[in-house]
């Protein structure tokens, strides 16, 4: 066997719709777990999936008992090894690896003639010593599980509760606040540090993206709200600006004056001054991204960002916090990094996809991935496929994704004048809202409406200051009687149902999903359960199937939480998530004068109920560093109203902090 054996993978993330390619050397191996060659964060990839290796002069590969199975060429490999050629097109999950080979003597090319000493002996050292597991899924694979299942391969000392400094044998970085992250969660709270006096030398923050909305534009782009669209947010939800003021709204009808277009801002101003008596104000997310751009050059977010990998968390013996961490290069494992913080910000988002069991199921034993998809993943093959040929949908799920992607739909038909039906299964009919007090949501046509993803008041106002009051049990109810399954409630998008409902396009059907599977005709059959005699049943037939459900939010699915959680025992709240006290402290981390703080999704069940909103990360930073400013934490200064003012002015004309 010729170990330096070079071979070129090629794939586009399923998720993302980027690009990757990684040379390596045989043998090699690709699943989820860390310790392989080639990791793949997908629920739909084994640990040890297949391994690639030269015998006698050929290339073999080897399914190793994966539970999903491994395709070449589309055909499934059995338990015995292939023989591999080149080019080769390799399927595993929803991945899909073209096998080539470099430039040179064809596939026995070898390291030694391609490569100069030096760089084949560290080629050869970092594929005997592969980077550990990550804390989170790399930018490629944006939303899947961002942990192996597997614990990560780390040293020793890290089995310790408290690490003593001097025992580690690397170097280490040392500062004063870190954000783990990079996304906005963590800008929303390096921005307010900045302008609240922190030095930018004492701030340091961890992700893969270098814009801190990066993977957030993903997601709305994948669930068809490009950057001309609104989001559903507010005027004055502003993540580049700690004051709120001029929100999206002001900004964008002073535009269209500026621009002559009287009577777009007179609209806009209409929608500003007469809320909740006419259709809520949201701000187009182009406007959003240029603004936190804006912020982002102000700030100097490129310095204080670095490209990596979080691998775990410790206490030192000095009262600070050990982050160990996985520096990227062009999206590639570079070195293993220490860094020492007194001031700890956990803003990780979402760990990832969350698929109905039966559709899971599904992909896992048909590796169909292109006409089952979430509506968070990459997936403009469906609408190309229906703009050229019409077709049936098939959409789960009833929030504000769904809701977009029927818009989306409905553009297709209008158009492209093409043939497309929506079949909208839901559970059950949904005849009223929830009601808290006086309130009650409206119902129309089996959905309901809310113009936020939670009560206005919940995010400034009298419920806000319910929720803080109230015990993790009262929590618990409140949340659950204000949350819900809502859309927005927009003129065009309720007409377009209408007018779908009348002509016969977009249909409502009502069941549980026993199973899906393909049809004989070539599309999608899924059996429905109506209800649980188990005696009434009926079919559906789609050709593409979009699951609208939403994304995945439990702590075990983010490795790096889930270590934390274990290794100090820390306490949930009623929600499952992490346990935070009114300031967004993981009070049960504080060592010495070290603290931790979280925001985002992995707060819910706090004293906040629209943690993962825009003014949700706004707030849980204000409040943490409002708590740090108390305490006197290096460089903070209150923010009384002259330094306030004077802050604000210099935000307006985008001068430097």
């Amino acid at each position: 066997m010729n170990p330096t054996t070079l071979l070129t993978l090629h794939w586009r993330d399923p998720l993302t719709g980027e690009s990757r390619t990684q040379t390596a050397v045989y043998p090699l191996t690709i699943g989820r777990s860390p310790d392989n060659t080639i990791q793949l964060n997908s629920s739909f990839v084994s640990s040890h999936h297949l391994r690639i290796e030269d015998s006698d002069g050929q290339a073999w590969l080897q399914d190793l008992g994966s539970r999903n199975g491994t395709r070449l060429n589309g055909k499934l490999v059995g338990k015995t090894a292939v023989l591999l050629t080149t080019p080769s097109h390799i399927e595993i999950g929803p991945y899909s690896l073209h096998l080539t080979q470099p430039p040179g003597d064809g596939r026995t090319a070898t390291l030694t003639n391609l490569l100069d000493p030096a760089t084949l002996a560290a080629i050869r050292q970092s594929y005997q010593q592969p980077a550990p597991a990550l804390a989170f899924s790399s930018a490629s694979d944006a939303l899947e599980a961002t942990g192996s299942s597997e614990p990560a391969a780390l040293p020793p000392i890290f089995q310790q509760r408290v690490v003593p400094l001097a025992a580690l044998n690397q170097p280490y970085e040392s500062k004063t606040y870190l954000s783990v992250g990079g996304g906005l969660g963590s800008f929303a709270w390096i921005n307010h540090l900045v302008v609240y006096g922190a030095a930018p030398d004492d701030i340091l923050t961890i992700g893969f993206e270098p814009k801190p909305y990066g993977r957030y534009q993903r997601l709305c782009r994948n669930s068809q709200i490009p950057d001309h669209e609104r989001l559903r947010s507010n005027s004055d939800s502003c993540p580049d600006n700690l004051w709120g003021w001029p929100g999206y709204g002001v900004r964008e009808m002073w535009g269209a004056v500026k621009n002559g277009r009287f009577s777009h801002a007179a609209t806009i101003g209409w929608q500003l001054f007469n809320e909740p008596y006419v259709q809520t104000y949201t701000p187009v997310a182009g406007h959003v991204f240029a603004a936190i751009d804006r912020e982002a050059e102000r700030i100097g977010w490129r310095q204080l960002w670095r490209h990596g990998r979080v691998r775990a968390i410790r206490q030192t013996d000095d009262g600070r916090y050990l982050v160990a961490y996985t520096h990227l290069r062009d999206g590639q494992p570079d070195q293993h990094r220490l860094v020492v913080c007194r001031y700890l910000h956990l803003a990780v988002g979402y760990p990832g996809v969350r698929f109905l069991p039966d559709l899971q199921a599904y992909r896992a034993q048909s590796g169909d991935f292109r006409r089952v998809v979430n509506a968070y993943e990459a997936h403009d093959h469906v609408y190309d496929a229906l703009a050229q040929r019409g077709g049936t949908v098939l959409i789960r799920g009833r929030g504000i994704v769904a809701s977009r992607i029927i818009q989306r739909l409905h553009e297709l038909r209008t158009q492209h004048g093409s043939p497309i039906a929506i079949l909208h299964l839901m559970r059950q009919p949904l005849a009223e809202g929830q009601q808290f007090d006086h309130a009650q949501r409206e119902v129309s046509n089996h959905w309901e409406f809310q113009p936020f993803n939670w009560p206005k008041a919940a995010w400034g106002g009298d419920l806000r200051r319910q929720l803080e009051q109230a015990s993790d049990a009262e929590r618990k109810e409140l949340l659950a009687c204000w949350g819900g399954t809502t859309t927005a409630d927009r003129r065009d998008w309720r007409t377009m149902v209408d007018d779908g409902l009348r002509e016969g396009w977009y249909e409502i059907r009502f069941g549980a999903v026993q199973g899906v599977e393909a049809a004989e005709n070539g599309r999608l059959s899924l059996t429905l359960q109506r209800d649980t005699t188990l005696t009434h049943q009926t079919s559906l037939e789609a050709d593409f199937i979009i699951d609208a459900t939403g994304l995945e939010a439990g702590l075990e699915s983010n490795g790096l939480l889930r270590d934390l959680v274990n290794q100090y025992d820390l306490p949930r709240n009623a929600r499952g998530g992490l346990k935070v006290s009114n300031a967004f402290e993981v009070e049960a981390l504080r060592h010495g004068e070290g603290r931790v703080y979280a925001s985002g999704i992995v707060t819910l069940g706090g004293p906040f109920a629209a943690v993962d909103s825009f003014l949700g990360l706004q707030f849980a930073a204000l409040r943490s560093v409002d708590q740090l400013t108390a305490v006197r934490a290096t460089g903070l200064r209150r923010l009384d109203g002259l330094r306030s003012l004077n802050q604000w002015t210099r935000w307006a004309i985008g001068a430097k902090p």
